[in-house]
């Protein structure tokens, strides 16, 4: 068996610690998963890492940090699309949804993305929030396409085809 070198070592404490980050984020635990999230960032800098780390800040309505995480993802890989969605979702929260609508389009465009459903149905909240509800159904209808069980974009839609009747 051939040994590791330094670097596939690195890759590999760094992305057990991401592991363990996204655990400990999923079961609330969010300072652990900060602590772990730095910690796999300065064994090796990944797009994924600054992402996710930049998720917790989000949770914890920490907006500024989590859009310059996500911007610290894209220069590192420009074409992982969940920075762009996740900056446009954190405008959202800020009250910004015509900020927001270009990093959601940008989401689209992304080469790399595993949920492409995800920046379709912000981009129907966007443009609910800014008073065009025929766009903001085109969206939500659009990410049903692509994953018709997506729970988010069927009961955005039926809200909205609510309020329209």
């Amino acid at each position: 068996m051939p040994m590791m070198n330094e670097q596939e070592i690195a890759q590999q404490q760094a992305m057990i610690l991401f592991d363990r980050a996204y655990r400990h984020q999923m079961q609330g635990e969010l300072a652990q998963a900060m602590v772990l999230y730095k910690r796999s960032i300065a064994i090796q800098p990944t797009a994924e890492a600054h992402t996710f780390l930049g998720w917790v800040y989000g949770l914890l309505d920490r907006h500024d940090e989590a859009i310059a995480e996500c911007e610290q993802a894209i220069t590192l890989d420009p074409g992982y699309g969940n920075p762009y969605n996740d900056i446009g979702v954190y405008l959202l929260e800020m009250g910004q949804p015509e900020a927001a609508v270009p990093w959601f389009e940008q989401a689209l465009n992304a080469s790399r993305y595993e949920a492409p459903q995800f920046p379709r149905v912000n981009l129907g909240r966007a443009y609910e929030r800014l008073g065009d509800p025929l766009t903001s159904l085109h969206w939500y209808r659009t990410a049903l396409e692509i994953d018709p069980l997506y729970l988010p974009a069927e009961w955005a839609k039926n809200l909205l085809l609510g309020k329209l009747n």
